[in-house]
């Protein structure tokens, strides 16, 4: 059933579900305009640099909300354990358990990843340098604390994927509690 959109922000969410199910390439322009129930028209009206447009902003919508919610409390919070805790709450909420993909994972493993290796390639590197700052403010040194934020970062989107393979949420509420015992939080 198709989505009600009013206004252009309203579409970005929808946008974000069809990319995550579909792919970039899969989600034709057919197929957006059926989910989103906007003509092509109206569409390119919104998006007037097509599809590529609409990728970018869904990316850019997410990229606010890891900034908002996961980024910038692990950099500046007076509590870096709490803002940890709060990053793994976070993500559970986020990727549903597990049942949700990453979109910009999804993205970095598609054919579709130079046209967004930017966006990409920044996600990652601001997650993982977040959390090794939250972390070096917990008094580990830069070396443990690089290495501590690359392996959850790794471990949170291999979850993902492997949850998703199995149709198991538990694998992913796992790998997060393991995250948070090897964070110490």
């Amino acid at each position: 059933m198709p989505k009600i959109v009013a206004e252009r922000a309203d579409v970005i969410p929808v946008l974000a579900e069809i990319f995550r199910e579909n792919g970039f390439e899969g989600a034709s322009l057919s197929l957006i305009a059926r989910e989103t129930g906007l003509g092509k028209g109206s569409l390119y009206h919104f998006f007037p640099k097509g599809k590529e447009q609409m990728a970018s902003e869904v990316l850019g919508e997410i990229d606010g909300w890891f900034e908002s919610r996961v980024y910038r409390p692990l950099r500046e919070g007076d509590d870096p354990a709490k803002a940890i805790r709060t990053m793994c709450d976070e993500v559970d909420a986020y990727f549903r358990s597990g049942q949700r993909v990453c979109l910009i994972g999804a993205f970095a493993l598609d054919n579709v990843r130079d046209r967004f290796s930017l966006a990409i390639r920044d996600y990652f590197a601001r997650w993982q340098q977040s959390l090794a700052d939250a972390l070096m403010r917990m008094n580990h040194d830069a070396r443990q604390a690089n290495d501590l934020a690359e392996d959850a970062v790794l471990s949170i989107q291999g979850a993902l994927v492997l949850a998703r393979a199995m149709d198991d949420s538990g694998v992913f509420s796992r790998a997060m509690a393991r995250v948070a015992a090897r964070l110490n939080v």
